[in-house]
């Protein structure tokens, strides 16, 4: 009958590499201890249990039939053990876990989806949450603690954490593919003077507001309609013949019936938006530091100068 539980661990080790050779001398060579130290040891062991582990015999120790049982639970317990472990150390360095990332563009191509997938293929035991909105939705969110990361477009809301520049994306027009300006390989800002812009509230769309009224004069007759739906919805609008829709070159990943797209140029080239990377000064999920060591390595032109705290 069992005395009582009063021992520790690493006589419990002790007892199971000592069934595991079944020699005393070899276990404690393994152990890298006197044999006579692990001997006593089990002795004690074996007090406390108030049973015989062991039985010993000049050929050798090897386990009782009841020692075996509680011997084979040993191990077992230590399996578990080391594998809580290894779960813990790699949770703490942000292999596994949980990770919510603010988004506020398409992911159907360009840097923001090669960041993710790369992330993905490093890390796939971190399990991604995305949330869309507006950069002022995302920022929000980010200041309460609801996400982890976000990314905006620079100079889009004001952010006291810190950030990092990341990369820039091109504007495009997405039209009807039966638009006269749909013919042209690329288009002139001053081209859509007369048009219709369809802009989603959820994604950059007042940003893309602001690129049109800073490229088009005040005087030209184009109008704005805000749509709360996502960016595959307002695309079938724009195949539908509804308008045209301004959004960034990650949209361009997807076919989308009747629709095509156009870089939209000025006289310096394409014109593009820069984003960045934003997350609080203090981050308790150990999934960020992973991630943000991605970016860093993707963009490292911008890191060094761009990071600030």
């Amino acid at each position: 009958m069992i005395k009582g539980m009063e021992f520790d661990l690493r006589d419990l080790r002790w007892a199971v590499v000592a069934a595991q050779h079944r020699s005393l001398r070899q276990a404690a060579e393994s152990l890298h201890i006197r044999q006579s130290t692990l001997s006593r040891g089990l002795r004690e062991l074996e007090h406390r249990l108030g049973a015989d582990l062991f039985e010993r015999s000049n050929g050798g120790t090897r386990p009782t039939v009841a020692g075996q049982e509680f011997l084979d639970s040993a191990r077992q317990l230590f399996e578990q053990m080391g594998g809580i472990t290894d779960r813990l150390k790699a949770r703490s360095q942000g292999q596994i876990g949980r990770l919510t990332v603010g988004v506020h563009t398409s992911l159907s191509a360009g840097n923001l989806r090669a960041t993710l997938v790369e992330h993905r293929k490093r890390f796939p035991d971190v399990e991604l949450e995305l949330v869309d909105g507006s950069s002022e939705y995302l920022i929000f969110c980010l200041a309460q603690s609801i996400i982890d990361i976000a990314f905006v477009l620079d100079g889009s809301v004001r952010w006291d954490g810190r950030s990092l520049g990341v990369w820039t994306e091109r504007i495009v027009a997405a039209l009807p593919e039966q638009h006269p300006l749909a013919s042209a390989e690329t288009l002139r800002w001053t081209d859509l003077r007369s048009e219709c812009f369809l802009l989603p509230h959820r994604g950059p769309g007042l940003e893309l507001k602001s690129a049109v009224l800073k490229k088009l004069d005040l005087t030209d007759q184009f109008r704005f309609l805000f749509h709360d739906v996502s960016l595959d919805r307002l695309l079938t609008l724009v195949g539908a013949g509804w308008g045209i829709q301004l959004a960034l070159e990650g949209a361009t990943g997807a076919a989308y019936p009747g629709v095509a797209f156009r870089e939209v140029c000025d006289h310096d080239g394409p014109t593009r938006l820069g984003f960045s990377a934003c997350w609080r000064h203090a981050s308790y999920n150990p999934a960020l530091e992973p991630f943000l060591d991605v970016l860093r390595e993707r963009y490292p032109d911008l890191s060094a100068e761009s990071e600030f705290s």
